[in-house]
């Protein structure tokens, strides 16, 4: 399918599937209904000439502060087809975070998802002289604000422009005015080293991802995804949103992130884009489970899972004993395909992203039998670079790059890449742009890379995360956070060491794994405080670091650690949107317990 823009895709994939299929399920009354693509697109231009109707222009910005829905999916396409410029933020923002973004970027208008939501902008809109309208998904609100109204109130305006083909030729001639190099949205970054950026994205810098992602990951037509990354974030909205409905998959929208594993079961998704995170819970969850069965199942389970690690290691090699293939048949019959089931039974494969994957992780579910493509982007790459494909898996790396990218390594080490998916710039700064993107139009990632023997990349740190010891020695942190965070015990680990004479690090527990293990060792407490502070909880949790770092140098081992009794998370400050642990706010928190750590205090 040739197209140029993000509209011009979306009418061409319409055009092709009309009411034939599924462009989206989403959750209603309690149960998953269809929506065809000639409803999404009647819906669509509706929306669209609503948002002619209240005097937004090509080249306005239009900001959206919505959890994933399908209202979240009208209105970016309805921005998109006027020619205008999408600014879709995290809904978990703060009200001042959100006016910083949307007064740096002037937005004429704000879709929100509910009251909430629209809470918040009122809490700023008399600041924003360029904010003229307010737009609320749920029909429930309240506001005394004139220019406060509903989505659907604006839809049905544009509806009242008869017949529907008059609807869809003004809607198609505001798309043919559409150039590939017209910036389509702006995606502002976390904020982890200072005030967000807008990056501009353009419909080719995307577009050119979509293609180069559809050739590598191989979807298509009889897929469908079950979508539970947040769509303003770049990774999601590429790789799964945009290039899912341009082969014309089904995408089915998760209720939340709490619901994925219930939704699972219902939609029995064949392909899904994710995150470390949701495979390592996955993972611990399903070794919990088998530590309840019986100890024949956890024999058979865990000689299956070692029967499946070799048989993933030998493909890899390209040396495939038969006595081996076979015994992996019968795991796969015994038990692999029994786990299998509980994800519906169709998954094919996971695309991940967004954060390092343990390599361990990675291989165990190639070992039960579900492929793991691991990739690797930025938002400034549209945002992806590189990743594994089905026939050139190698765990541990990030595949190579795609085939509209170019990849180098500076002399330090960092990552640099050169292409049409990279950015146009960051929004009116000049100077954050050309620190970022060189005369020669390659990007500077901040990642440290190099090639596999195979010709793969690994990433083996951020480039602001290195730590120097005070003996000189060079640190990577996530290595060994990847390492240690394969315990049952730990949710987050933060490593420390920079300029100090060892490593050390901030535990934040599995406090559900923590009770388990209390009441087998028959410990009582009264909160999770006192919990956390039991010299057997302590020794427990040592001996398994000790045995997670055993292979690594005596000086990027973990001497001491401190387990916190809360949790990292976006509203304390600690996490990003996407989930990243901001390094500097936890090391700024937690300073007294870092300088006790090392007796300073």
């Amino acid at each position: 399918m040739n197209f140029k823009t993000i509209p011009e895709m979306f009418n061409k994939v319409c055009d092709r599937f009309g009411d034939t299929k599924a462009a989206f399920k989403h959750k209603q009354d309690g149960k998953f209904i269809d929506v065809n693509h000639q409803e999404f697109r009647n819906t669509v231009e509706c929306f669209a000439l609503g948002l002619l109707n209240l005097g937004l222009r090509r080249g306005d910005r239009i900001g959206i502060v919505s959890e994933n829905r399908l209202e979240w999916a009208i209105a970016d396409y309805a921005i998109a087809c006027l020619g205008c410029i999408s600014v879709p933020i995290f809904p978990t923002l703060t009200a001042k975070q959100e006016e910083y973004i949307f007064t740096n970027c002037e937005v004429s208008a704000i879709v929100v998802s509910n009251q909430f939501q629209l809470n918040k902008v009122m809490e700023f809109k008399e600041n924003l002289s360029s904010l003229r309208q307010v737009l609320v998904m749920n029909e429930n609100f309240e506001s005394k604000d004139v220019a406060t109204k509903s989505v659907q109130a604006i839809i049905e305006s544009g509806r009242e422009i008869k017949p529907s083909s008059e609807r869809s030729r003004i809607i198609s001639e505001k798309i043919a005015k559409i150039l590939p190099d017209d910036i389509l949205t702006l995606i502002y970054t976390s904020g982890t080293t200072g005030n967000p950026k807008g990056v501009m994205l353009t419909h080719r810098n995307i577009i050119t991802n979509i293609k180069d992602s559809i050739e590598i990951v191989e979807f298509n037509e009889t897929d469908e995804l079950l979508s539970f990354l947040p769509w303003c974030h770049s990774y999601e909205r590429t790789s799964g949103y945009y290039t899912g409905f341009n082969v014309g998959a089904t995408i089915a929208i998760a209720e939340s992130i709490e619901s994925v594993g219930t939704n699972i079961q219902e939609i029995k998704p064949t392909l899904m884009t994710t995150v470390p995170k949701l495979l390592e819970t996955m993972n611990k969850k399903i070794i919990l489970n088998i530590s309840k069965e019986s100890a024949a199942k956890q024999k058979l389970f865990y000689w299956s899972v070692d029967i499946g690690r070799r048989y993933v290691r030998a493909i890899q090699a390209g040396k495939l004993p038969m006595g081996l293939k076979t015994k992996q048949k019968l795991a796969d019959k015994l038990v692999f395909s029994k786990i299998r089931d509980k994800t519906g039974g169709r998954l094919k494969k996971f695309v991940s992203g967004g954060a390092a994957l343990s390599p361990d992780v990675c291989e165990f579910f190639l070992a039960i039998g579900i492929i793991v493509l691991e990739g690797y982007g930025l938002t400034e790459a549209s945002p992806v670079v590189s990743v594994n494909t089905i026939n050139d898996i190698e765990v541990g790396t990030i595949g190579k790059p795609l085939p509209s990218v170019e990849v180098k390594f500076a002399k330090d080490g960092e990552l640099l890449c050169r292409g049409p998916n990279v950015m146009k710039g960051y929004w009116r700064d000049e100077n954050a742009t050309h620190k970022a993107i060189d005369e020669d139009g390659w990007l500077y990632t901040g990642d440290i890379g190099e090639w596999s023997a195979r010709g793969n990349i690994k990433i083996t740190d951020r480039k602001k995360h290195i730590i120097v010891n005070s003996g000189g020695k060079n640190i990577a942190p996530q290595p060994i956070e990847n390492l240690l965070s394969q315990s049952i015990f730990i949710n987050h680990v933060v490593i420390i060491g920079d300029n100090r004479d060892f490593v050390s690090a901030l535990i934040t527990p599995d406090f559900d794994q923590l009770k388990i293990l209390a009441e087998s060792m028959k410990i009582s407490y009264n909160n999770e405080t006192e919990l956390i502070a039991n010299e057997f909880i302590v020794k427990a949790m040592k001996k398994d670091i000790d045995r997670l770092q055993q292979d690594l140098a005596k000086y990027e081992r973990v001497r001491k650690f401190s387990l916190l009794s809360q949790p990292f998370s976006v509203e304390n400050g600690e996490l990003t949107p996407k989930m990243s642990i901001k390094r500097h706010v936890v090391e700024r928190k937690y300073s007294d317990l870092i300088e006790q750590m090392y007796g300073l205090k």
